[in-house]
């Protein structure tokens, strides 16, 4: 399990997106208060969907021994993790004044993590199609 490169890139991928559940994507003021930050806990439709991608790259990583699978629940991670940058999009609209943190970056990384996790497992799915070739 963890010599194949994909685990790797989807324990980062989770890791990253549990970590935005805590860190703020962006910082500034609304009409009613002085000092918001914009995290995954900042409304209950982005908290859930932010603990379901994070959530089901977590079980993707355990199901190594069905790559079709696996390839399935991290594009639906992926998938998920895009509906999540979207409604931080969506959320910015609230917002007076403001920046964007640091911590953004995170969920842009979430999305390349699940991408070369995807990729590492259509590789894999490859080898394994080519040494049934030469049996």
């Amino acid at each position: 399990m963890i010599q194949r490169i994909q685990t790797i890139w989807l324990f980062l991928a989770s890791l990253c997106t549990f970590l935005t559940l805590k860190f703020p994507f962006y910082s500034g003021s609304t009409l009613e208060l002085p000092h918001v930050e914009l995290n995954g806990q900042f409304s209950i439709p982005l908290m859930i969907l932010t603990v379901i991608s994070g959530t089901t790259g977590a079980i993707s990583i355990f199901l190594f021994k069905n790559r079709k699978l696996q390839m399935r629940v991290s594009i639906v991670a992926l998938l998920l993790q895009i509906g999540c940058i979207a409604l931080y999009i969506n959320a910015i609209k609230q917002f007076t004044t403001g920046t964007f943190a640091l911590w953004s970056v995170l969920s842009l990384l979430v999305v390349i993590f699940y991408i070369m996790a995807i990729m590492g497992i259509s590789k894999d799915q490859k080898l394994i199609k080519s040494l049934n070739r030469l049996r």
